[in-house]
């Protein structure tokens, strides 16, 4: 009997032992799968809010999130990719090839990689490697059509044209209707000096879309070059007309115009040429050429003082402005200048006669003499020197051409080229916006104080106002300005972060904890960890849900992850109801809050609801007249309603307020 009991008891522990095994064993692979798929969450978060940031084209934010999740799991493509991705748009071609590299590493058979390295390799003038990454792209998707328009396009830089035509020839026969191969054959025949086989081409093409403003700037180019004005400024009114903020259209039209007599068109050319390009060198070198062709010599000063400023170096651009100070009556700056050309060039005879009538009114007679005496020479034995040739301002000159005898004659390019542009869309599949984001961005709160033009002094909100009172870790702003970050403000506020957890977790004041998390949200929305952001709110709002402060940043935090998702194809109605639904909460308990009116115009807005953005923007004004952000909107949302002479009057109020931008936009639909 005592062996039956020992046996069962033994029996009994055996169980226990086998049951304990099985319950640590079931747990630890619970806990493993849980970890493993939290952490897969985790990563695959990170990479969402790096494509976010990516979106908002806060590019360093969005390689620091990335970095993350390289160093969680290297082994993954997509951070590397899309770390790519930021790089290209940082202009740091190298840094997205190799980031490529290491995505085809990983994952060789995804076509976007060998696309963003193709473009990657063209921006550093590898058009051979470039080659290679579009052809193993095709061999994946060989329908991609944006494949091979690239590949053409580098076989063209190659100078490598019987193999561009080839694959031109196959383009054309899977897509006869794509009017770009044809622009790219007369690209080729340019480049080959066979203009006839070119015009045909160009013609094919604008039979087939007459709509591309591209093709037509580029047809020009050959009447340009065949001397064709009247027929190059036809094109070119075509090709302004679809591209109306296309600069070098101008520059070309202006000089097709000045060759037909038409100095007051040209001048209209080259005004809007620099409005669209401030920067242009030869729209300030030529409109200073024409203004001291009409006697405006001031004003033509002001344009070679430009020049001057881009090239210190331009010896033509110098003598121009020393005949304007001249005659000006500005003798001594003239001299200056005539000195500068004279000592770059002693045999430009011309330089010298002009210094010497400056001498001469200025009284001094000895190196007046000098300067004579040395021209005399010159045409003394001008079978050594040449002859002086007669200057002619209806020509013209090459720009990288020196001479300075040509010093009036107006500057044209060396080579005129079409445009080629390389098919990318990576801005599209990044940045694709289905909202209208021309309007000025919505209110939130913010750790930094706005750094604006547009306000002097900082926007003022009771709520906010009462929980700076309460001594938070950091002092509330409103603030509408969603900057790019850098590395060293980003880094502050992921620190700022860790330490508010830190405190959250070990305070034992409720209050404290409340408020730190209310800090903390609003730290996640500056680095767009929105969704981290919306966490904290949700839980503030479950202690407190009369907190306007809480709804209206979770509003715009919602608000900021719809435009992203609408930029993927999601459906985002019922999203955008929930921050409508914030919006109108904090609106009960806060209806006097412009900014909140304000952001509620901008939702209605975006939904094309134009009535209602228009009442609650007229609503926010009442209450903050000087808000040139409500003005701006509210003009935008007239002009889309077709009443333009409302709209341009708000957007010249909001002009008035400090917001310049709306000047732009007051000329272009005052045009239309």
């Amino acid at each position: 009997m005592r062996s039956v009991v020992s046996f069962v008891s033994f029996f009994d522990s055996q169980n226990k032992r086998c049951w304990l095994r099985r319950f640590v064993t079931t747990l630890f692979t619970f806990t493993f799968s849980l970890l493993t798929s939290l952490a897969q969450y985790n990563i695959d978060r990170l990479v969402t809010i790096g494509r976010s940031a990516l979106y908002f084209e806060d590019y360093v934010l969005s390689m620091q999130y990335f970095n993350q999740a390289i160093t969680a799991k290297p082994y993954l493509y997509e951070p590397w990719f899309f770390r790519g991705v930021a790089k290209y748009y940082l202009d740091d071609y190298a840094g997205a090839e190799s980031d490529c590299t290491e995505a085809i590493k990983r994952n060789p058979y995804v076509v976007s990689l060998y696309e963003l390295r193709g473009l990657s390799r063209i921006q550093q003038k590898k058009f051979g490697d470039a080659i290679e990454d579009y052809t193993r792209a095709l061999k994946y998707d060989p329908e991609n059509r944006n494949l091979w328009h690239n590949r053409v396009l580098c076989h063209i830089q190659n100078e490598e044209y019987p193999e561009a035509l080839a694959e031109l020839d196959t383009i054309q026969q899977r897509w006869s209707q794509f009017a770009r191969a044809y622009n790219m054959r007369a690209d080729v025949y340019m480049q080959m000096k066979d203009t006839t086989q070119a015009i045909e081409a160009f013609s094919q093409s604008l039979r087939i879309d007459p709509y591309d403003g591209q093709t037509w700037a580029a047809r020009s180019i050959i009447s340009l070059s065949r001397e064709e004005w009247d027929s190059a400024e036809v094109q070119l009114n075509h090709a302004i007309h679809l591209m109306p903020e296309h600069a070098g259209c101008h520059i070309n039209r202006a000089l097709a115009r000045f060759n037909q007599n038409n100095l007051r068109g040209a001048m209209a050319d080259y005004d809007m040429a620099l409005d669209l390009e401030p920067n242009n060198f030869l729209g300030h070198y030529n409109r200073g050429l024409l203004r001291a062709q009409v006697g405006d010599d001031n004003r033509a000063i002001t344009d070679f003082d430009f020049v001057l400023r881009l090239e210190p170096d331009n010896m033509l651009a110098l003598f121009n402005r020393a005949v304007l100070l001249d005659k000006t009556g500005d003798l001594r700056a003239a001299i200056r200048d005539y000195s500068k050309v004279i000592d770059e060039f002693p045999n430009f005879w011309t330089g010298l006669e002009f210094r010497a009538g400056c001498y001469r009114r200025l009284g001094m007679t000895k190196q007046a003499e000098q300067d004579e005496f040395t021209v005399y020479k010159a045409r003394l034995y001008k079978h050594l020197f040449g002859t002086q040739p007669r200057l002619d301002p209806s020509q013209m000159r090459k720009r990288s051409d020196e001479d300075v005898e040509k010093y009036n004659q107006l500057v044209v390019e060396d080579e005129q080229e079409p445009e080629r542009e390389y098919q990318n869309d990576y801005r599209g599949k990044v940045q694709n916006r289905k909202v209208d984001m021309d309007y000025q961005p919505m209110f939130a709160l913010s750790l930094e104080p706005p750094r604006s033009d547009v306000r002097q002094n900082v926007a003022f909100d009771r709520q906010v106002d009462d929980l700076n009172q309460q001594k938070l870790a950091r002092t509330l702003y409103i603030n509408n300005i969603h900057g790019a970050t850098d590395n060293q403000s980003s880094n502050q506020y992921f620190q700022l972060i860790d330490s508010l957890t830190t405190t959250i977790q070990r305070s034992t004041d409720t209050q404290q904890a409340v408020r730190l998390l209310l800090v903390r949200a609003i730290a996640y929305s500056a680095i767009q960890n929105y969704e981290a952001a919306i966490e904290d709110l949700s839980t503030y709002l479950h202690i407190d849900s009369t907190s306007v402060v809480a709804l209206w940043q979770r509003a715009v935090c919602q608000s900021r992850i719809n435009q992203f998702q609408a930029s993927e194809g999601t459906n985002i109605d019922l999203k955008t109801a929930n921050v409508l639904g914030d919006l109108n909460h904090a609106l009960v308990l806060s209806p006097q809050n412009a900014w909140l009116l304000y952001n509620r115009g901008n939702i209605r807005a975006q939904r094309h609801e134009y009535r209602q953005a228009i009442d609650d923007y007229t609503a926010a004004l009442q209450i903050e007249p000087a808000l040139a952000e409500a003005y701006y909107n509210r003009g935008l949302c007239h002009i889309n309603e077709g009443r333009q002479a409302e709209g341009v009057a708000d957007l010249s109020k909001a002009g008035e307020q400090g917001l310049y931008t709306a000047y732009s936009l007051i000329k272009k639909y005052q045009k239309k």
